[in-house]
């Protein structure tokens, strides 16, 4: 991770969406004088957070393009996604 300092520019950055950093921009706008510092920092955890997936995903990425195990824990859900695509197609949904 990087150790430059939060600001709102590298926050808005990190979210890598627009239309989230627009929302970002618009909370942190519209936010009290009283209310900035803890809307900086919910989205300082939710920048923090999508960077570290991001990284997470570089990393899979590539252990699984050199044919190594993807890190991290992982549970089949193989099963429970077929037996609930029957159930919604015996309902006739498409």
């Amino acid at each position: 991770m990087s150790t430059q300092p939060w600001t709102i520019e590298r926050i808005h950055d990190a979210l890598g969406n627009p239309t989230l950093a627009q929302r970002f921009l618009s909370e942190i706008n519209k936010a009290p004088a009283h209310d900035v510092l803890a809307v900086f920092a919910k989205w300082q955890g939710i920048a923090d957070r999508t960077l570290a997936s991001v990284q997470r995903g570089r990393e899979a990425a590539a252990a699984q393009e050199s044919g190594g195990d993807v890190p991290g824990q992982w549970t089949d859900v193989t099963d429970r996604v077929l037996r609930e695509a029957d159930r919604i197609q015996s309902r006739g949904a498409a």
